[in-house]
């Protein structure tokens, strides 16, 4: 066997890992897909590797989700269902629609349109 040393890197999206398994890359990859929601393990096993695979083992994706979980790239709820960690909030400065909006919202009586123009961020979750 031949043990490989995962390197942390901090990037702009939060902590990852600068190496990770095709197997560990094929359930991110697949958790992506669904963000902020949490997946059954039989969901991820059948889908993020393949029917074949799942037809010869339908557990085999257990072991690798509980070494994502003690990394804390992946997070679980009491059921045993799983996401994608979501990366620290960072506050992102508000941004007019394009500078004739700003413009036209500052000449006249700003207070109408307080919270007509607000867009909601959407989070941002952990990325390779």
């Amino acid at each position: 066997m031949v043990s490989v040393d995962f390197k942390w890197t901090f990037s702009g999206a939060g902590l990852t890992i600068g190496r990770m398994t095709a197997d560990e890359r094929d359930i991110c990859r697949y958790l992506k897909g669904f963000p902020g929601q949490f997946v059954s393990l039989g969901e991820i096993s059948r889908r993020a590797g393949g029917k074949r695979r799942y037809r010869e083992d339908p557990a085999w994706a257990v072991p690798i989700l509980e070494k994502l979980v003690e990394r804390k790239i992946v997070e679980s709820d009491s059921t045993g269902h799983y996401r994608l960690r979501r990366s620290a909030d960072k506050k992102k400065p508000q941004r007019w629609l394009s500078p004739q909006v700003r413009a036209i919202l500052e000449r006249s009586s700003a207070d109408k349109f307080d919270e007509v123009l607000r867009i909601e961020e959407d989070d941002e979750f952990l990325r390779e």
